[in-house]
């Protein structure tokens, strides 16, 4: 990642048996981590992720621009009618702005490689207005991970209290 020489651990008794440690970058003053669970979904909910090379192509795309702009990737899948990323970047670098990015290049990027996606996305638009972002820390970043890597062999069901509004962006 871009500005980050160091990476400084809290140490172990920071950290949760069994848990990924998630360290905290270096920056020119301070230390810091700044990760979120982001959910983008496709115009209409249309399920434009239909097959493997279509998968594999949002997933390279997505990879790419974060490469690009110095995003790191912690986990992504691709499921059939949404996206799930769990992304670290740098604190310069604002949330909606990374968004946007993503979103805004990734749609470019993948009507070219895809022109068959503009007839089912006659406006142009590949992903909608709205989004899902959490900030996750620590405690929660193994959750998110498996999360993330799990969901792909089970239909994605929202739980709980806490994540109805998680549960109200995936309707």
């Amino acid at each position: 990642m871009r500005n980050m020489p160091g990476r400084w651990s809290l140490g172990k008794g920071f950290q949760r048996p069994g848990c990924t440690k998630m360290e905290l970058n270096s920056y020119s003053h301070g230390y810091g981590q700044i990760t979120y669970h982001i959910v983008l979904v496709p115009k209409y909910r249309h399920k434009i992720f239909y097959g493997p090379v279509m998968k594999r192509d949002c997933e390279q795309v997505i990879r790419g621009i974060c490469d690009r702009k110095g995003y790191r990737v912690i986990s992504i899948h691709v499921a059939d009618d949404h996206l799930h990323l769990f992304l670290e970047f740098h604190p310069t670098d604002s949330l909606s702005g990374v968004i946007k990015q993503l979103k805004g290049e990734s749609a470019v990027l993948l009507f070219r490689l895809h022109p068959e996606l503009r007839k089912r996305l006659w406006k142009g638009n590949l992903w909608t207005a709205g989004k899902f972002y959490r900030s996750v820390g620590n405690v929660t970043a193994d959750t998110i991970r498996h999360y993330i890597n799990e969901s792909q062999h089970k239909p994605v069901v929202a739980e709980g209290p806490d994540q109805s509004s998680l549960r109200h962006f995936l309707r």
